[in-house]
């Protein structure tokens, strides 16, 4: 009980912090804040080697994925045949599998950029997540 006007005052700024950011980011629509301005931003060391070197030092500094290669491949490698040929096989049946499932993934996400790029949907969502953080505010302020 004591604690229950503090939380309130607590609740109520909160509700008001999320209206103000909802108000100011419907508004950056307006006054053009909501495209790309030409900022830089942070990019990772190896950014600059296109997508395929990319994807290698993203795997090779992957734990996970040399943590599931120790764990997993073991189980299916015999003792009495040659174990640099059956993980090579093993290998190779991964890559037959990922490939066509990395190739479709890409297309996927090279398709959705084109249509995320364009000013119309920035500024749709821009203006959904206005409305949203304003609906959630008032919802707050009055629970």
């Amino acid at each position: 009980m004591a604690s229950a006007k503090p939380l309130t005052v607590v609740k109520i700024l909160g509700a008001v912090y999320l209206v103000w950011l909802g108000i100011t980011t419907w508004r950056s629509v307006r006054s053009g804040a909501a495209t790309p301005t030409g900022r830089r931003y942070w990019r990772v060391p190896w950014a600059g080697l296109g997508g395929f070197g990319q994807g290698i030092w993203s795997n090779v500094l992957n734990p996970k994925a040399a943590s599931v290669y120790l764990t997993l491949v073991p189980q299916f490698l015999v003792p009495q045949d040659a174990i640099a040929l059956q993980i090579a096989v093993l290998a190779a049946v991964h890559a037959c599998v990922v490939l066509p499932w990395l190739l479709l993934l890409t297309s996927v996400v090279a398709a959705a950029r084109t249509t995320f790029e364009t000013p119309c949907f920035r500024n749709g969502i821009t203006r959904l997540t206005g409305a949203v953080l304003v609906v959630l505010g008032l919802r707050t302020a009055m629970a």
